[in-house]
């Protein structure tokens, strides 16, 4: 996940000045509102036309045109299951290919889109809705959004830059390498085109395709941009990317787990979590030897083998193996960062089925360093609006035989998405019980969440489908829109969550166990934030990740205001669903942690659940025991405790105290093998611990 935003936020960052009419004068970026869509540039029919897709469908449309002036324009028109994109874009180019001037206009996901970017004087200066800066001119600029598709000629000049590579602004430095071709069909019969990665913008290598002259092709992940007509060849240009990362990362694999590393352990004087009581205990040793937890004793009782390696562990906390409950596998290097922070099993509500199987198996085969995964596939009415990745659906009959793929694809359960026909719930999820599979997801359109469960749902996946209970019928009846989410910041708010609808609701969940993954953290960024300052969840990263994500994203604004509304009022609907999470908690509803991000906020959901009213241990327990039980690993993994598998991370600091301390792992321990965190973290391409 992190990977496909920040691809996004890349290609959506070089550069462009706005204009009303395909020859009309550019006029500033919007002071107030954003520039609406019947004002943006119209593309002409000659220009050179680009596809947002996925395997789901197509999303939208960029286009590339030039000027009567010379400058060049650019337009993308998109809507990802609700979520509306619609912006143009201008760039001038300064006589060394720089670009001189960029105006972004128009509206995003994350709001009003307007960013100017100008040189003159021999200064760089640009302003954005979060940010503004100057500089001494000289290098290329990385917008924080913009048309994706305007990122092509930075791509060009890095790829002709070759080793000496290209200085960036704000700041920083990059260059590009290159891999294999391939050669594909397109409209006007094969063409070749080639693979190279981008180092210097994101912490690991960026990919991008490049055609026959080393100029931009397209930028293929989980939502591509590709040349309209070119479309047939997603799946093969996928396959050779993940490949050529695989490669790079499964030499980064044979560096960790080594023989060595999996030599016994010990951790002595250790503050230890014991997951199964909820306890936390003082001055204790745990023997971790051939993959299992061997002893666990008092500080200096255990008397360690021969070739066992001694921890000290005064003033740090052991704790089981970090689960997050709600974290897409991404590419190779993305699960790399996940085992960095500590995270060695997770659930996967959304996968494919290609990336799943080849993930597990080269997870088993030591060349992806990745935690366990337990993985879900998405199912979905093939609908316009229909989630990207997913296995999308005609009828009952389908639904059910994908249920059926799951299970002989060897996975653990089925997600149902927000335009699957509410009938087909029930036939469907008896399908998937019969197999034995999990079911769990958004709640379909027109669907309230207890009748979802009442269907054959085990789980609930986002809070905002546990409000949508209290939600009027017609945010109810568009929750496949961007309802889902504007219907709970506007109304939430007014929820007396002590009348018998949500009361009755919270009680029969906790009556049926069903479980809820609120990812809380998702809500708290999207309601509560104004720009221009770090999410909580991100301060901590701030400085060792990349300036391109700590602009684009760990500083980004809230979801837009819809019109009448404050931000306060979001703020207020926010609040009401951290005591929602707690009165789910308080009533025995199983509340297991995640992200639905990048694996990093994870620490920020446990703390917000501590201010729902969690103990220290039971927000730990939600992202370690808890899960574990969820996916019927209990007996083995989830706890420390003699005989289970050795998955274990030491943090520096009192965790019962702290739950901050999570975030700095110092050791991490995944199947025995003993892993140095600060070493996985430069592999990963952080700059250092997290604050």
């Amino acid at each position: 996940m992190m990977r496909l935003l920040l691809t996004a936020a890349l290609l959506a960052s070089t550069a462009a000045l706005p204009v009303f009419a395909h020859d009309a004068a550019p006029a500033p970026a919007a002071a107030s509102k954003p520039v609406p869509k019947e004002d943006l540039l119209k593309p002409p029919a000659d220009a050179a036309h680009y596809v947002v897709v996925s395997e789901a469908g197509k999303h939208g449309d960029q286009w590339r045109w030039q000027l009567p002036d010379g400058r060049t324009a650019y337009r993308w028109s998109q809507e990802l299951r609700g979520w509306i994109t619609e912006m143009d874009q201008v760039t001038s180019f300064a006589p060394d290919g720089t670009v001189a001037a960029t105006t972004v206009r128009g509206v995003t996901m994350s709001g009003d889109a307007a960013e100017e970017y100008r040189v003159a004087d021999g200064r760089a200066t640009w302003k954005t809705a979060n940010d503004s800066g100057e500089a001494p001119a000289g290098g290329w600029y990385i917008p924080a959004g913009g048309v994706g598709i305007a990122g092509a000629p930075m791509i060009d000049a890095l790829a002709a830059a070759g080793d000496a590579g290209l200085s960036f602004l704000p700041s920083g430095k990059g260059h590009l390498t290159f891999a294999d071709t391939q050669t594909i069909q397109g409209p006007n019969g094969p063409k070749t085109v080639q693979l190279a990665f981008m180092h210097g913008i994101l912490p690991s290598p960026l990919p991008v395709w490049l055609d026959e002259k080393k100029r931009y092709f397209a930028d293929i992940s989980y939502i591509s941009t590709i040349p309209a007509g070119y479309e047939g060849a997603l799946k093969q240009l996928r396959n050779a990317q993940e490949a050529a990362t695989a490669e790079a990362v499964a030499a980064v694999a044979k560096r960790f787990l080594t023989p060595a590393a999996k030599a016994p352990v010990l951790v002595d004087n250790v503050q230890l979590f014991d997951a199964d009581k909820g306890e936390f205990l003082p001055a204790r040793a745990v023997l971790a030897q051939d993959g299992k937890i061997a002893a666990i004793g008092a500080a200096g009782s255990l008397k360690a083998p021969a070739g066992t390696r001694v921890i000290d562990g005064k003033g740090k906390t052991l704790v089981p193996g970090i689960w997050d409950s709600h974290l897409h596998i991404g590419d190779d290097w993305d699960v790399l960062s996940n085992m960095a922070n500590g995270i060695t099993s997770f659930r996967s509500p959304g996968t494919t089925f290609d990336r799943a199987v080849e993930a597990t198996k080269r997870r088993a085969d030591g060349s992806l360093l990745m935690g366990e995964p337990f993985i879900s596939v998405i199912i979905d009415k093939k609908d316009p609006l229909a989630a990207q990745g997913a296995e999308v659906v005609s009828s009952a009959d389908e639904a059910i035989a994908a249920v059926r793929r799951v299970k002989e694809a060897g996975l653990w359960g089925v997600k149902f998405y927000t335009s699957m026909n509410p009938a087909w719930i029930a036939p469907a999820a008896a399908e998937a019980h019969k197999l034995g599979l999990h079911v769990h997801g958004h709640v379909p359109a027109g669907m309230k969440p207890s009748e979802a469960v009442a269907a054959g749902y085990d789980e609930l996946t986002h809070l905002n489908f546990v409000v949508m209970e209290s939600m009027p019928r017609e945010v109810i009846d568009k929750a496949n829109t961007r309802q889902r989410m504007e219907g709970p910041a506007r109304f939430f708010k007014d929820v007396d969550l002590d009348a018998p609808l949500m009361k009755g609701f919270v009680a029969d969940l906790a009556a049926k166990k069903t479980i809820v993954d609120p990812t809380i953290v998702i809500f708290e960024g999207m309601l509560t934030q104004d720009g221009g300052k770090p999410h909580p969840a991100y301060a901590p990263y701030m400085g060792i990740v990349s300036p391109v994500i700590e602009r684009s994203a760990f500083t980004a604004g809230g979801y837009p205001l819809v019109e009448g509304y404050t931000r306060d009022d979001y703020r207020k609907s926010y609040a009401k669903m951290v005591d929602l999470v707690g009165r789910l908690h308080k009533a025995g509803v199983p509340i297991v942690a995640g992200t639905d991000g990048w694996g990093i906020e994870l620490i920020r959901e446990l703390e917000i659940y501590r201010q729902a009213g969690f103990t220290p241990a039971e927000a730990i327990q939600s992202a370690t025991i808890l899960p574990a039980r969820v996916v019927g690993a209990d007996q083995r993994t989830g706890s420390i405790a003699v005989g289970k598998e050795a998955d274990m991370v030491l943090v520096d600091g009192d965790a019962a105290t702290d739950l901050g301390a999570l975030r700095r792992v110092v050791t991490v321990v995944s199947d025995g093998y003993v892993m140095d965190a600060d070493e996985l973290r430069k592999a990963a391409g952080y700059g250092g611990r997290p604050k």
